[in-house]
This record gives structure tokens, sequence and C-alpha cells, in this order.
């Protein structure tokens, strides 16, 4: 135990004592996570903006309609200039029994949003002027769907991507730097057992992500970005360990063969980056195309994204852990079984 304490001890001041390593371990994901959580937080709350010009009681609906920003005009031809200089999406002109949308093509989106709801207002004022009962009663409820807010696919996919990146660079760095100045050399003529020497390992690249972790949270949960997490929450930290040792040991296989630590650097980054666009960390990999969703299927990041999603914000039961985990743990076993017959010791 006093080799283990000793080695952890020196790997987390060697760590400690690295401002670069610091920065780029912490505050550089992090960055990305308070970036894209103030740009994306007000996401999807705008309302539809429509001019509106003349009076009765298509206009008069319209106005109250809590989703609907309004633009007065006193004549018509004052809105369809706004709405051909592309300032608003449609104007609608009501004048006697005349009603009239006016709307531009440059946005399919919006022109159908607007249509729909010009013509729905429109109808229940038909409705409403006859004076019957409507044939057909419509109800609307709102239920919980699977879709995420910003800052919910954003935390646990920047997280995911942290620990990776902390994970593949700290392990391939260092057995690169170790084997470079001969400390792997002494520690393999050392009373020291490799077990201990990877154990030492594991557990500075494990206190480095639990740090990340309760630091992404910690920010995340702050009122301004509004992270909730779910009741499930603590179900995700199998995840979190499983995702862990399996960058560890792709850090490992890489600082197995790489001589320098500029090698180990770039085939890390080759790694990590793509595999970052490709598993869902800065956007919902389910808006991807289909082709793309089955490649990423391969990469275990994908798999630790997912599970951290299901846990730490869907609110999924514990009958989820079995998919990825069991990926993540066969992928650091086998990774980690091609690591150690490439390992070495000398350069």
């Amino acid at each position: 135990m006093s080799a283990f304490k000793s080695l952890s001890g020196a790997g987390i001041k060697t760590f400690t004592r690295d401002k670069a390593a610091l920065f780029f371990t912490f505050l550089f994901p992090l960055m990305f996570l308070v970036v894209f959580g103030l740009l994306f937080r007000d996401a999807g709350t705008d309302k539809i903006k429509i001019g509106l010009a003349g009076d009765g009681p298509v206009v008069q609906a319209l106005q109250q309609l809590p989703v609907v920003e309004v633009t007065k005009f006193d004549t018509a031809d004052a809105g369809i200039a706004k709405v051909k200089d592309g300032d608003l999406p449609g104007v609608v002109i009501e004048n006697g029994n005349d009603v009239q949308l006016r709307f531009a093509v440059s946005d399919q989106t919006q022109a159908g949003i607007v249509q729909g709801l010009v013509s729905s207002v429109v109808d229940k004022s038909n409705i409403a002027a006859t004076g019957q009962q409507p044939r057909f009663q419509f109800q609307a409820s709102q239920v919980e769907d699977n879709s995420l807010n910003a800052i919910q696919y954003l935390t646990p996919g920047i997280l995911s991507w942290a620990v990776a990146s902390a994970g593949v660079f700290g392990s391939a760095l260092t057995f690169v730097a170790w084997r470079k100045k001969q400390v792997l050399r002494r520690l393999w003529l050392a009373p020291v057992s490799p077990l201990t020497v990877l154990g030492s390992r594991i557990s500075v690249t494990l206190g480095v992500a639990v740090v990340q972790a309760v630091l992404f949270i910690g920010i995340a949960t702050l009122p301004l970005f509004g992270l909730k997490l779910s009741g499930t929450w603590a179900l995700s930290i199998p995840v979190f360990l499983f995702g862990m040792l399996a960058f560890f040991a792709i850090g490992l296989l890489i600082g197995s063969f790489a001589k320098t630590e500029e090698a180990a650097n770039g085939a890390a980054q080759i790694v990590i980056l793509p595999m970052a666009f490709l598993s869902g960390t800065f956007f919902p990999i389910d808006r991807a195309p289909g082709w793309l969703q089955t490649v990423s299927e391969i990469f275990p990041l994908r798999h630790m994204n997912d599970g951290m999603q299901d846990f730490l914000v869907r609110g999924k039961g514990v009958e989820a852990l079995l998919l990825p985990c069991g990926i993540l743990l066969a992928f650091t076993l086998v990774i980690g079984f091609i690591a150690t017959r490439l390992f070495r010791w000398d350069s």
C-alpha cells in the first residue's frame, strides 16, 4: 500500500502543478458548457411574430394569444413592406368580412406556422359568428416526452467528453513521459507490482473525473442554467466509472506504442475529437442522419453519453444500466488486454 500511496500522491502532485493540464482538463471543457448553456438557454421560447392591420374579431383574437408577438400597422401597405423586408414572417389584414394573410416564403417553417395559426383563428371566428355549437370538441394537454432542452443534453455530453479527454490524454502522456525518463524501467526493477502502478494511475484518473463531475454538475444546476437532476441520478455513477475505465484503457493503449509526447498527443486527438462530434456531445444524436447514428454506435463515448443522460436527466430505472455498462466494460476489457500485450517498460 505504501508504493500505491506514493505513486498516487506523486501523480496527483504532478497533475496539479501542471497549469496547462489543469486548464485543458477543467476550464477548457467547462467553457463549452457555459458558452453553449448561455447561448441555448432560451431556445424554443420565442413567440410567433406577426403583423396586424385593420380591426375585427380575427385581429382581436390574435392579439390575445400568449404565443404570438404582434405588431400593429396603420395601413396594410406598411405591414406588407415589413414582410418584404424580411422583418416579419407575415401580416394579417382584416377589413370587414375580408381577412388576408400576406406571408414570406423564404422561411418555409415560419410560413407554415403562421398559416396554420391564422387559419385556426379564422375557423373559430366563423363558428362563433354563426352562433352554432361546434360539432367536434378539441382538447389539448401536456404530456412528458423524451425531448431534452439544451442544458440537459449538454451537461452529460460535455462531462463525458471531459472525462474521456482526461482519461486518454492523462494516461497516454504520463506513460510515454515515464518511459522516456526511465521511470517505468525503475518501477519494473523495483519491488512494485504492475497492478500497483496501474492502480495508482487509475486512482489519479478517477480523482480527476470526480472533481470534473462535481464541478460541471454544480455549475449546470445553478439557476442561470437550470439543470434539474432526475430522481435516479445516482444510477449514472456506474456508467461514469465504466466510462472512465474505458477511456483510461484507450490512453494506456496509446501510451503503449507512442514513442514521444507529441505522437501520443496527436493519436489522442485523432481518437477524441471525431468521437466527440459523432457521439452526441454537442447536439442530440437522434437528430443526426440514420447512417451517422449507426456509425456512432461503435464509439464508447456514445454509450457513455446515452447512459449519463438516461439517469441524470431522463430518470430511467435500473434496467437501463445493462446496455451502456455492458458495452463500456467489454470495451475496457478488450482494449485493456491489447494494451497490456503491447505495453513496454523500456524504450
